[in-house]
């Protein structure tokens, strides 16, 4: 790594989009991968589908415990 960068010639917000959606990766330990995707192909619905409505069950447990 350099001790200095020239940035004089640089472009603020070259990259900015407004309105852009930033989906974030979720990496699943490999036996929870292996259930999930057993517990999808069983079903016919895609992994995704399968972790979705099981984070959503989750939020709503918590809302019904921290909501007093």
């Amino acid at each position: 790594m350099k001790r200095e960068y020239d940035f004089s010639g640089a472009v603020g917000g070259k990259f900015y989009r407004k309105g852009a959606v930033l989906r974030v990766p979720i990496y699943l330990d490999a036996k929870v991968h292996e259930r999930l995707q057993h517990l999808a192909r069983k079903k016919g619905k895609a992994i995704d589908s399968i972790v979705n409505q099981i984070v959503r069950k989750e939020m709503e447990l918590l809302e019904e415990l921290t909501s007093s």
